[in-house]
């Protein structure tokens, strides 16, 4: 199908700081998104996507992490959150953050894709 990426403020933000300071760790998540995103495409509905790097989130958001390629050296965790919309056949990238900042980036993706669903 023709699903369309769509990136948000937040995560060109946050896209720029991985570049700087954790380019490995983004690199990984990217190649996972991309991995995602083409299955997506395939299969064209996000709940057949089944992989170890897709962390099922709270509102229909996922978490794709670092896990997976051929690392020379441990990542630290790292999540691209993403919010498949069906009905727009839209994948929006939210945030990147760490474990440390789980819960904050959460939340705010959660209020987010509130906020777009209201609309």
């Amino acid at each position: 199908s023709n699903w369309n990426l769509i990136e948000t403020e937040r995560y060109a933000r946050d896209f720029r700081h991985f570049e700087k300071k954790f380019p490995d760790e983004l690199d990984a998540m990217l190649i996972n998104l991309n991995a995602y995103f083409k299955t997506l495409r395939q299969v064209g509905h996000p709940m057949q996507i089944k992989a170890g790097f897709i962390h099922h989130e709270p509102d229909g958001i996922k978490a794709i992490d670092q896990k997976g390629g051929q690392q020379k050296v441990k990542l630290k965790q790292s999540r691209l959150y993403v919010y498949p919309k069906m009905s727009e056949l839209r994948l929006y990238l939210l945030a990147i953050g760490d474990k440390r900042t789980q819960q904050q980036d959460i939340q705010l993706c959660r209020q987010w894709v509130r906020a777009l669903n209201r609309k």
